[in-house]
């Protein structure tokens, strides 16, 4: 019976070893990485990943590993957002999304917000924020916060009164604590498909 390979777990696990080592593994380290005792298997592995289109082999059998596994996205410069200039394409790194957004993978989570409480913070319904958990909030942080038993995305502001979590938006009314507040993370980034 052939041998169930979780391709998802070995992506997830070439992944990892990318971000931290910037290289595709050779393959005596994939037998360590993905727990085989022979190359047969990990040759059987590349030849499935290879089909789902997360590595390429070349003539040689080096493999090189795809963005739609790296997740690395071309940066090509930069663009005026002021007045026109003359700029011209190039290539200055290749970087991924989740590496240029994310410090603490581990502690770092996604959410979908919904309202329009934030609109004018530039955070709109539909759009996606990241979240980190563990710091603790500065004053005017956007956190994701559990405020007698209902979460919310708000700005934390510390006063004489106490804590109290602001809209970004004139439609409604800070939010003060009445029994309990926790903070599930503070807000790192937004993102926004077009």
């Amino acid at each position: 019976m052939p041998r169930d390979i979780q391709l998802a777990e070995k992506v997830r696990l070439l992944r990892q070893f990318w971000r931290q080592e910037r290289r595709a593994p050779t393959y005596a380290e994939m037998l360590d990485l993905f727990d085989y005792r022979s190359k047969n298997a990990v040759f059987g592995l590349l030849d499935r990943l290879e089909e789902a289109g997360f590595v390429a082999k070349d003539a040689n059998g080096r493999i090189a590993l795809l963005p739609k596994l790296t997740g690395t996205v071309r940066l090509l410069g930069s663009i005026a957002a002021g007045f026109p200039t003359q700029e011209e394409e190039q290539e200055t790194d290749a970087v991924t999304l989740d590496e240029y957004l994310v410090k603490d993978p581990d502690h770092s989570y996604m959410l979908t917000v919904r309202g329009d409480s934030m609109i004018d913070a530039g955070i709109l319904p539909g759009d996606v924020v990241l979240v980190e958990k563990g710091p603790r909030p500065k004053q005017n942080d956007i956190v994701v916060a559990r405020v007698d038993d209902e979460w919310t995305l708000k700005y934390f502001v510390r006063d004489a009164a106490g804590v109290r979590l602001e809209p970004a938006n004139r439609k409604y009314k800070f939010i003060r604590p009445q029994r309990s507040l926790e903070i599930g993370g503070v807000v790192r980034a937004v993102i926004r498909k077009y």
